[in-house]
């Protein structure tokens, strides 16, 4: 089992300040891995995608009562009926416990929780494999998680398997857009998503994504947000600073992994032109695990001037970020 500290580390410092961690990411980043990883003899383990962990957690309280372990985990709790019932009782009546519940998505996006947890919980979002973690898997190459993205199983492949990323995507619609959203219709949500990936890293216009993909304005926006909700896209809104030519509206969209935007583009094998596209997704990536508890934006003007990423510090203190795979090209 590679273990990813880091990760760790983030939950551990979570649950000094609540209970409850919700370990949110995609399908196959690593989350149940992850979630194992915190020892066999401190964790009673839950899958809940099993028909019978109903039975154990409808009493809840008989339940936390006869868990020998300090930690427990919910893997996929959204499968549950009622999963926030199920995680009030633990935190509320057991607080000597440590709970870890997983999922695909933003806890406020399940039909599901609905505020119950207020207070109770704290998030930690798995991205794929950041580049500083690459010496645990294998040793692999920046190039080769550039090309074959930062997902365990596609990372860990000698090669790049087209079919990974086809399946990966057609169960993504049905194992959570479907449960979590109930969306109906599988290709006008697979087209979005594949027009989306091709537009990854550029600047994102509803009304004529709309009109390109013939899907009404509402449903786009309706798919985005299920898409930002499960960690499948990032929209960064644009950074204000006062000038007069600043592009007002629309945001940037960046896909979750380089490996699935390198396979939507065709891009087989990589050329030198599209490591610096792919560079910035891996930069944005390691920014979002490491300034998690801060707003990512970016600026740019009419003129075409750009700043990859601005964080704001404070009042009148900003982060500002620019990448380059080839630092030659950098301009100040």
């Amino acid at each position: 089992m590679i273990e990813r500290p880091y990760w760790l580390r983030r939950i551990e410092e979570s649950w000094q300040e609540a209970p409850i961690v919700w370990l949110a990411g995609v399908r196959r980043v690593g989350k149940s891995t992850l979630a194992l990883s915190l020892g066999p003899e401190r964790v009673k383990y839950i899958n809940c995608d099993l028909p019978v962990v109903e039975d154990m957690v409808r009493d809840p309280e008989f339940f936390y009562k006869n868990c020998e372990q300090p930690v427990v985990i919910f893997d996929e709790i959204h499968q549950l009926k009622d999963p926030a019932r199920v995680l009030k009782v633990g935190a509320d009546g057991f607080p000597h416990l440590r709970i870890l519940a997983t999922g695909s998505s933003t806890l406020a996006a399940g039909r599901k929780f609905r505020d119950t947890l207020t207070g109770r919980k704290r998030s930690v979002h798995l991205t794929p494999v950041l580049w500083d973690e690459l010496a645990a898997f294998g040793g692999a190459t920046l190039l080769k998680r550039l090309y074959h993205g930062g997902m365990p199983e596609a990372l860990l492949s000698e090669t790049k398997k087209p079919g990974y990323y086809r399946e990966w995507m057609d169960s993504f619609f049905s194992r959570d857009i479907q449960r979590l959203f109930a969306f109906r219709d599988p290709d006008k949500f697979n087209a979005l998503f594949e027009f989306v990936m091709k537009q990854s890293g550029g600047l994102l216009e509803i009304t004529r994504t709309a009109g390109a993909l013939g899907i009404s304005r509402p449903t786009v926006e309706s798919h985005l947000r299920a898409l930002e909700a499960t960690h499948a896209i990032s929209l960064l809104r644009p950074f204000f600073g006062g000038g007069q030519r600043e592009i007002v509206k629309m945001p940037k969209v960046f896909a979750f992994d380089t490996g699935f935007v390198s396979f939507s583009r065709g891009w087989d094998p990589l050329r030198p032109e599209d490591h610096g596209q792919l560079w910035e997704h891996l930069v944005l990536e390691f920014l979002q695990a490491r300034v998690h508890d801060r707003r990512i934006q970016y600026w740019r003007d009419a003129s075409g001037r750009e700043v990859d990423f601005v964080i704001p510090r404070g009042r009148d203190e900003v982060d500002a970020i620019e990448c380059k795979w080839d630092p030659a090209e950098f301009d100040a």
